[in-house]
């Protein structure tokens, strides 16, 4: 039975980070396993205060190897499982999200992304880790990113990511920049009647029939957890749909492997979430994602007070990448102007899906992030 005492509703000044602990505790996230890393520290101060006041488990684990570990085990134990961290402690997960996506245990796993690489700028921003979202550990499989452009959204994001995880039994990615984790902003935070909730499917069939690992259409098998009365084997080892392996079996890994990708893949008209502005009648385009998005409405707004015709397309969805989306609007418009605070990472992206159009890249590193008279500038050179 889930806990509701305790859990805010209303109005609140929040500051990203902490709105994130927030929204975790409303969705039924009981498990949090994580090591201090600026600068999402404050998401593990908060839970481990507010954690066992609604009757969950707090744990500061050794490293962030064991604090993914840890996740893992409880979301097999049937419990919403959580961490945090940011990019050194990210690169230590990378092994164990592999194996989060290849036993399909649905998580959340929240990056305050900073400047790199290593220990780079701890209290500075960055948008370095986009392409190790996807990428970050070895082999192929399907993975979920989200990333926020205000303290709003990190609440409901948080919320969105436990959902997507939920639904389709795999690790979902929370990329917030460090400027989001610490701003404050105001925070609405809705009755608890008032959020929808996902939990993960549970198997319909006898125990003695069930198969861990056979999909239903949607290619999401149904889970049983730890303790539930299912007898089942779980490895990261290529396996079969009752989750035994054979690693001789080419037929086993194509089977698998394709469906790990494809279920996100053949899913991602529901899962892409992308806000635009002013594209209708655009010349020029914006491509932007998390606190650069905010610099970039205002610096389209500038362009249509100089008669520049720009719009602004925000990527809600980094994985899997809304390409569809950028392709249209590269129909529409003569360039494209993407602004990211790293050397040139999804960039990459909207160039393969925007083809022919012209694509300018706006990088900036360090502590500051880009201007909205930054990005003018570059508009007004592709106008």
């Amino acid at each position: 039975m889930l806990k509701v005492k305790n859990i805010l509703t209303g109005a609140h000044f929040l500051n990203g980070d902490v709105a994130c602990a927030e929204a975790a505790l409303v969705v039924g996230c009981r498990f949090f396993a994580g090591y201090p890393i600026t600068p999402a520290t404050e998401i593990a101060e908060t839970l481990s205060e507010r954690m066992p006041q609604l009757g969950g488990i707090y744990i500061q684990m050794e490293d962030e190897i064991a604090s993914i570990a840890a996740v893992i085990g409880a979301s097999y134990s049937g419990l919403k499982a959580m961490t945090a961290t940011s990019g050194p402690g990210f690169s230590l997960m990378q092994e164990n999200i592999g194996l989060a996506a290849m036993t399909e245990a649905p998580c959340v796993i929240v990056d305050v992304m900073r400047a790199g690489p290593s220990t780079g700028q701890p209290t500075m921003p960055g948008q370095q880790d986009v392409m190790q979202a996807k990428w970050g550990s070895h082999g192929d499989y399907g993975i979920i990113a989200l990333t926020p452009s205000s303290v709003q959204e990190m609440f409901d994001l948080t919320i969105e990511a436990f959902n997507l995880s939920e639904t389709y039994r795999v690790p979902t990615l929370l990329m917030a920049d460090e400027i989001v984790g610490h701003m404050w902003e105001k925070v609405v935070i809705p009755p608890m009647d008032e959020v929808k909730i996902v939990n993960r499917k549970k198997p319909s069939v006898p125990a003695e029939e069930y198969k861990p690992f056979l999909p239903d259409k949607d290619l999401v098998p149904p889970m049983a957890c730890f303790g539930e009365g299912y007898h089942f084997h779980a490895t990261g080892l290529t396996h079969n749909e009752s989750g035994y392996p054979r690693t001789s079996s080419i037929e086993d890994q194509t089977k698998l492997v394709n469906r790990l990708c494809e279920k996100i893949q053949k899913n991602a008209d529901k899962i892409v979430r992308v806000q635009e502005v002013m594209l209708d009648d655009a010349d020029v385009a914006v491509v932007a994602y998390g606190i650069v998005a905010r610099a970039a409405l205002s610096a389209i707004k500038k362009a249509r007070e100089k008669g520049i015709k720009a719009g602004l397309l925000r990527l809600i969805t980094l994985w899997p990448f809304p390409e569809e989306h950028v392709a249209k609007v590269s129909k529409h418009v003569r360039g494209i102007v993407v602004p990211e605070m790293n050397c040139g990472q999804l960039v990459r992206e909207v160039e393969r899906a925007a083809r022919e159009t012209p694509v300018a890249f706006l990088s900036k590193l360090g502590e500051e992030p880009h201007t909205p008279m930054e990005i003018l500038e570059a508009i007004g050179r592709v106008a």
